[in-house]
């Protein structure tokens, strides 16, 4: 078990944050378009919140 504590499950830490970090910087690389976050609100959805005005349907 100290084989484990001691080397495989920092290697496996060290793994996680590798390939995180990666992941991360590849945006780097994307079109400019697709590198730009991603929209909050979606088109064409039309919200209207519930009030206690309203009633509600069932």
């Amino acid at each position: 078990m100290a084989i484990f504590r001691q080397y495989i499950a920092p290697l496996i830490a060290v793994l996680i944050f590798m390939f995180a970090l990666v992941a991360v910087s590849a945006r780097i690389f994307l079109p400019n378009d697709m590198a730009a976050p991603a929209p909050v609100e979606e088109l064409g959805v039309n919200f209207v919140p519930m009030t206690d005005a309203a009633p509600a349907i069932s």
